[in-house]
């Protein structure tokens, strides 16, 4: 598994779900439209309506699996705000837990996932499939 693509968790209508290549804690995935759109208004209504709906269904799911004590739902529009790509909105969800940071990524610039992503793939693309 080392092509990107086979990171892809669900492809809908109008949107798509896939693992973040750079996840912050294990289970961080994107909600993506298929259209470049940098803002939420620029949506079409039904691509509008999946996005929501979809960020539900990925609640639930990484609540599922993962069993989070919370988790971090956010877009970054715009340069200043983040935005990776800034024609493209992208919904970030991250489960977290109480004491998920630690010095590694403040002292060595880097961050220790305790699963790789094929396997946060598999356990996910499981849950989704039932």
């Amino acid at each position: 598994m080392t092509s990107v693509s086979v990171f892809v968790l669900k492809r809908a209508a109008h949107n798509f779900l896939v693992l973040n290549i750079y996840p912050y804690t294990s289970g961080h995935l994107m909600i993506v439209p298929y259209e470049h759109c940098s803002r939420l208004a620029e949506l079409p209504d039904a691509t509008r309506a999946e996005f929501s709906d979809l960020t539900v269904r990925v609640e639930q799911l990484l609540t599922e699996v993962y069993r989070p004590e919370g988790i971090n739902m956010g877009l970054n529009l715009g340069l200043c705000a983040g935005a990776g790509i800034v024609e493209h909105l992208h919904m970030h969800a991250v489960p977290r837990w109480t004491g998920d940071t630690s010095f590694m990524t403040v002292v060595g610039e880097t961050r220790v996932i305790p699963e790789d992503l094929p396997e946060t793939w598999r356990k996910l693309r499981e849950r989704l499939s039932e």
